[in-house]
C-alpha cells in the first residue's frame, strides 16, 4: 500500500557537536531514511560545576538507571551545561521579567553547529524543525532554566510542589506568555531557513499525583476572575476532593469505581463541580498561551513556518489541559507522547503518593484502577510495587500495544483534519523499540516523531528505516 511517509527524529546539538554534523546526517538519512529532523538552540559542554544537568536527565531521580545508546563526548552519561546557539535580539525582550541567556564563549565556539545542521538537512532535502519549552524559561532545554517563585504553579493549600520532573511555570503568568512570544520572534530572526517550531509541555505535565491539581497561583486567580471563574470553588472542591483521596478513600471506594468502566470516575467527580470546573479552566489557559504562540510564530515568520504543539496522551490530557479539539484549529499538527518508559514512573509516583498519605488503601487495588483508568496495559496490571518501576535500559516497557494504538487514534478523531503525529521514545531494548515503532507507525498511518538521536545506536537507527519503508499503514 503506499503511503505518504514522514519520519522525524528529534536530534539535539550535543550530537552535531560530539560526532559532526555530517555523520549525524549520513545516519540519519542512509540508516533511518528521516524525512525531517528536529533540534533546539543551544549547544552544550561537559561541566562539573554545581549546577550542572545529567545528559541523560535523571527525571527527578528515577531516571537516573537510564544512558545513553550513543556516546555523548566519549561517554553514555555525562554532566553538562548549555549556552544558546545564537546571539539574542534583546531589542525583542525590552522591558520583560525574563531575559534570555546571554550568548557566550561557547556560543561562539560551538553554536554555528545548529545552523549547520539546520543547513545540512536542508541541503538533503529533509525538513527541519526547531523545539522550546512552553514554560520554562529561557526554554531552550528542559533541564536548564525555571520561573521565578511568583510565577510558579501552586497547590490548592497554596504551596509549591518540590521534585518535579518538569519545572513548567504558571501558564497564567503574562511574563511566562510575553517572553514566551518574544523567543519565538528571536528565533524566526536567527533562524529563519527552519520550516517550523515545535512548543513542548504546553500544558500542565501531570508527572506527579500533586500536579493533577494545579493551578492556584496568584495568575490563575487572576485569570479565573477574568474568565469568570469562580476560584474559590475551585479551590475549595480540589481540598474537598484531596482530603478525600488522603484521608477518606479505601479499598472499597476502589472497587466501586472500577465495577463497570471508568464513566464512573466522571460522576464520581460531578459531585466535585469545582474540580470539573478547574478542568476546564487548565483548558482555557492552553488555549490561550498556544494561540498567542501561534500567531507569534505566522507573523513573524510572514506565515512561512509551521508550528506544532505535542502533549500527553488521554486521559492524561483532560488533568493537563491538553485539548486537542480545542488546540488544532491553532496549529499544524499536534504530537500525541507516548514516552512509555514514564508510564511506570507515573504510575508508581501516583500510588506512592496515596499510599503513604491514606492507610486506608492497598497497594493491589490501587495498582488495579490507576493502570485500568489510565489506559496503559493490555493485560492485567502488576499486583506488586516493586514490579512498577522506571525500565532499566535493556528492560522492555510496561506499555500495552494496544493501549498505545488507542491513545494515538483518539487522538486523532479529537483532532479532525490537524496531522496528528505519534511521538515514540527511542530509550529501551531493540526488539521493544521495534515494536513500539511499529506500533505508533501503523497508528499514526505514517506520521511519526522519535525522540531521541541518542537512544539509537546504529542497529536502531537500521531498524527504523526498515520498518518505516515496509511497513505499509
Amino acid at each position: 500500500m503506499a503511503f505518504a511517509r514522514c519520519l522525524n527524529v528529534t536530534v539535539l546539538p550535543e550530537f552535531a557537536q560530539s560526532e559532526g554534523v555530517a555523520a549525524v546526517l549520513d545516519n540519519l538519512v542512509e540508516r533511518a531514511r528521516v524525512t525531517a529532523v528536529t533540534t533546539s538552540p543551544y549547544v552544550m559542554e561537559l561541566s562539573d560545576a554545581p549546577d550542572a544537568g545529567r545528559e541523560p536527565p535523571a527525571d527527578a531521580d528515577a531516571g537516573k538507571v537510564r544512558l545513553l545508546d550513543r556516546d555523548l563526548f566519549g561517554k553514555r552519561a555525562v554532566t553538562v551545561r548549555t549556552s544558546p546557539s545564537f546571539v539574542p535580539d534583546r531589542s525583542y525582550y525590552e522591558g520583560l521579567r525574563y531575559q534570555p541567556q546571554p550568548a557566550d564563549a561557547l556560543t561562539a565556539r560551538a553554536g554555528e553547529r545548529v545552523a549547520e545542521l539546520i543547513a545540512g538537512a536542508k541541503a538533503r532535502n529533509i525538513k527541519t524543525y526547531l523545539q522550546v519549552q512552553a514554560a520554562i524559561p529561557p526554554g531552550y532545554r528542559v533541564q536548564f532554566g525555571g520561573p521565578e517563585p511568583d510565577d510558579r504553579c501552586r497547590l490548592p493549600e497554596g504551596d509549591e510542589l518540590e521534585g518535579r520532573v518538569d519545572k513548567n511555570g504558571s501558564l497564567a503568568s503574562p511574563h511566562i506568555k510575553d517572553y514566551g512570544c518574544a523567543l519565538i520572534r528571536d528565533l524566526v530572526r536567527a533562524y529563519p531557513n527552519v520550516d517550523g517550531l515545535r512548543v513542548d509541555w504546553s500544558e500542565f505535565p501531570p508527572y506527579a499525583f500533586d500536579s493533577l491539581f494545579f493551578d492556584f497561583s496568584g495568575h490563575a486567580k487572576a485569570a479565573a476572575e477574568r474568565l469568570g471563574y469562580d476560584f474559590e470553588l475551585m479551590s475549595r472542591d480540589a481540598l474537598r476532593l484531596r482530603r478525600f483521596l488522603f484521608n477518606e478513600m479505601n479499598d472499597g471506594h476502589l472497587n466501586l469505581l472500577l465495577a463497570d468502566d471508568t464513566k464512573g470516575l466522571w460522576d464520581w467527580l460531578g459531585t466535585f463541580p469545582g474540580v470539573l470546573a478547574l478542568r476546564r479552566f487548565k483548558s482555557d489557559l492552553v488555549v490561550e498561551l498556544i494561540d498567542a504562540y501561534g500567531a507569534t510564530v505566522d507573523d513573524a515568520s510572514g506565515g512561512r513556518m509551521e508550528f506544532l504543539v505535542q502533549g500527553f496522551p488521554a486521559p492524561w490530557a483532560q488533568a493537563s489541559g491538553f485539548d486537542v479539539t480545542r488546540l488544532a484549529p491553532l496549529c499544524s499538527g499536534i504530537g500525541v507522547k507516548l514516552y512509555t518508559m514514564h508510564w511506570p514512573m507515573m504510575v508508581r509516583a501516583y500510588a506512592d503518593r496515596l499510599l503513604g498519605a491514606n492507610a486506608n488503601l492497598s497497594p493491589r487495588p490501587l495498582l488495579a484502577a490507576i493502570f485500568r483508568l489510565l489506559d496503559l496495559l493490555d493485560e492485567a496490571p502488576p499486583t506488586d510495587l516493586d514490579e512498577v518501576v522506571y525500565p532499566e535500559p535493556d528492560v522492555p516497557h510496561r506499555a500495552g500495544p494496544k493501549a498505545q494504538a488507542s491513545k494515538i487514534r483518539e487522538t486523532a478523531a479529537l483532532a479532525g483534519d490537524t496531522p496528528v503525529y505519534a511521538f515514540s521514545h527511542a530509550y529501551g531494548p531493540l526488539d521493544d523499540f521495534r515494536a513500539r515503532m511499529e506500533t505508533a507507525w501503523r497508528a499514526s498511518r505514517g506520521r511519526m516523531v522519535v525522540n531521541r538521536y541518542g537512544y539509537m545506536d546504529d542497529a536502531k537507527l537500521d531498524a527504523l528505516g526498515e520498518l518505516t519503508a515496509e511497513v505499509a499503514v
